[in-house]
């Protein structure tokens, strides 16, 4: 499989997923409880030219972007705090893990009680968010090179200087490992507030109806436009760095060859 390029390696690994999911639906044969790929995709491409397909995906979309933009910056924030305060780490480290260990459904109760169901969604996407960040931010930190820190204080650099050429280099692996990990948390958590919280227009609430009626297939092509989702958006995230990467680096060449 080395000798393929990796394109063929994952459109290989789809198929044989897709064939095994076919082979098991006919086994199983009842359309009831495992529908074919065949049969969910009819039922995806009904839902496509629907409108309510696309309101019902953008509500979603924006429950679990913002939980994710917004945990990704007071992450950022309080981890720098954090940092510089050694007393708030201590009294942060405890909250996190209390947040990590907590299951997901008992913050789905609690916020439905006080915030309302249309709010739970985006509020248990950034309560799963955060810990990631925080941790992974903390880390890289932490992980500085306390050499590259000697030389950033006997230059006397100035804090963008120190911001550009220590800190952002150090932090940035574990920033991508963060966002890497809470795309896939995110998405499952969020998607879980709204089966239970069952907010209107919701991807979650859709899924929950689709149970509730019986019609597998739908449930199922619901599913398939989650994960669809979560892969489209890991991959922009992943090619938006890798070209942000590609800039710095063509900048850094012009600079040096000047």
């Amino acid at each position: 499989m080395k000798r393929f390029s990796k394109p063929a390696r994952i459109v290989f690994a789809v198929i044989f997923w897709i064939l095994v999911w076919e082979i098991a639906a006919r086994a199983i044969d009842n359309v009831l409880l495992f529908p074919s790929p065949s049969a969910v995709l009819v039922a995806l491409w009904g839902l496509l030219k629907t409108e309510q397909f696309y309101r019902i995906t953008g509500t979603s979309l924006w429950n679990v972007l913002s939980g994710i933009l917004f945990a990704l910056l007071l992450g950022g924030i309080w981890a720098t705090v954090t940092h510089c305060i050694t007393l708030l780490r201590d009294l942060t480290v405890p909250l996190m893990t209390v947040v990590k260990a907590t299951p997901v459904a008992s913050f789905i109760v609690l916020l439905m009680i006080f915030v309302g169901a249309s709010r739970v969604p985006t509020l248990i996407t950034f309560l799963i968010v955060l810990p990631v960040v925080w941790t992974n931010l903390d880390e890289g930190l932490r992980r500085r090179d306390p050499q590259l820190i000697e030389v950033a204080r006997v230059y006397r650099f100035s804090a963008f200087k120190k911001l550009r050429y220590l800190t952002l280099p150090s932090i940035k692996p574990y920033f991508i490992s963060a966002c890497r990990t809470s795309l896939g948390l995110a998405w499952k958590a969020g998607i879980a507030a709204e089966i239970i919280a069952n907010p209107r227009n919701s991807i979650g609430t859709m899924i929950g109806s689709a149970k509730q009626y019986l019609n597998t297939e739908e449930m199922f092509a619901w599913t398939l436009t989650v994960i669809l989702l979560s892969l489209l958006i890991e991959s922009g995230f992943v090619a938006l760095l890798n070209r942000f990467e590609r800039k710095n680096v063509g900048r850094r060449r012009m600079t040096c060859s000047k």
